[in-house]
């Protein structure tokens, strides 16, 4: 009833429970003058039996279980029930006498008022106590879980739109620095009036349409990420020139595999912004191989091992990316040699 106004709310409970205590009277009625040919009676003794059992009834459902049952206080609920029993038992005994002296029968030869002892008259008032007592705890378990699981939804959306806007955040790292070198590398050109600074252009709208209209997909497919990894690849040979080798092997794709924008290419761009060139030539080798629903890739470019060595915030950003979008399905090692970086990725989907 999350949707109902509070005053609605409240009406609709009254009523529930007033037609509740209507069928508790009527089971007085019937329990108490089964056999009895005095129906006025039976009625009026049965209403004097009403107040003792809404009173208890509602102690135990409103202050009882919520305060100590819920709260697990078993010690004061067990406590507080004993007084309950022996404070009702006095009551309902006194409110039976009452009952048998105000409401005696006038014609005591001919009429049998009731064809219930005391005893079983204080079993049917409790036996109603422990049937109300049982929906109670039904109805605060119902509800409790409701609340749980409210809480463990809200709890979790909240922890989603933290990631989302995370993952936002590092994407946004990463478009600047990307577009920062690709953008140096045109302006060199356009400075040489080089004949490749047309082609560049070129390749980097392609990647420009990737980044703006791509990248905020959830997912993309390999074949999608690859163009756009050979488009990165080919401007940074037209920068490098002859300086630059670069190997890239592509062993049994599945190009129907779907992966999340800009995952590969930090990888790649930190290896040439962090590689160093040896004999003239900075080496870059690029794996990638697809096989029974598992991603693997490796590249390894050609380097120096250095007090201080700063792998980029490409890779930091990739780590947490992966961390979140590839919980315990997903091994990364990076490997610092004498002459070479190598980094290794293996994603299972």
């Amino acid at each position: 009833m999350k949707n109902v106004s509070p005053f609605i709310n409240f009406v609709l409970q009254a009523v529930l429970h007033v037609f509740f205590w209507v069928g508790v009277y009527f089971f007085y009625t019937y329990f108490l003058g089964y056999g009895s040919n005095n129906i006025k009676y039976v009625n009026s003794f049965s209403a004097f039996l009403m107040p003792s059992t809404i009173i208890v009834c509602y102690v135990f459902l409103y202050y009882l279980i919520p305060n100590f049952l819920q709260k697990k206080k078993y010690f004061y609920f067990i406590l507080y029930s004993i007084y309950s029993f022996i404070i009702t038992t006095s009551f309902l005994i006194l409110s039976i006498l009452y009952g048998f002296v105000l409401l005696e029968s006038p014609d005591k030869n001919t009429v049998i008022p009731l064809t219930k002892s005391l005893p079983f008259i204080v079993f049917g008032v409790y036996m109603v106590i422990l049937f109300v007592i049982v929906i109670g705890l039904v109805v605060y378990n119902y509800l409790s879980q409701i609340k749980t699981e409210d809480l463990k939804s809200k709890f979790l959306e909240t922890q989603l739109q933290l990631k989302e806007q995370e993952l936002k955040f590092l994407k946004m790292q990463i478009h600047p620095h990307f577009l920062f070198n690709s953008l140096n590398t045109i302006y060199g050109f356009a400075i040489a009036k080089a004949d490749e600074a047309p082609e560049m252009i070129l390749k980097l709208s392609n990647l420009l349409d990737y980044i703006l209209y791509q990248v905020e997909k959830p997912k993309v497919l390999l074949s999608e990420e690859l163009n756009h990894l050979e488009d990165y690849i080919s401007l940074e040979k037209m920068r490098f020139h002859d300086t630059l080798k670069v190997n890239f092997k592509k062993d049994k794709l599945n190009e129907a595999i779907q992966i999340p924008p800009m995952l590969l290419i930090p990888f790649v761009e930190n290896s040439f912004k962090h590689g160093v060139i040896i004999d003239e030539i900075l080496s870059v080798n690029i794996n990638l191989t697809t096989k029974n629903n598992s991603l693997f890739f490796e590249v390894e470019n050609s380097s120096t091992l250095k007090e201080e060595k700063n792998i980029g915030i490409g890779l930091e950003n990739i780590k947490k990316r992966l961390e979140m979008l590839y919980p315990n399905k997903h091994q990364l090692e990076i490997l610092e040699k004498e002459h070479s970086f190598k980094v290794l990725l293996k994603i299972e989907f």
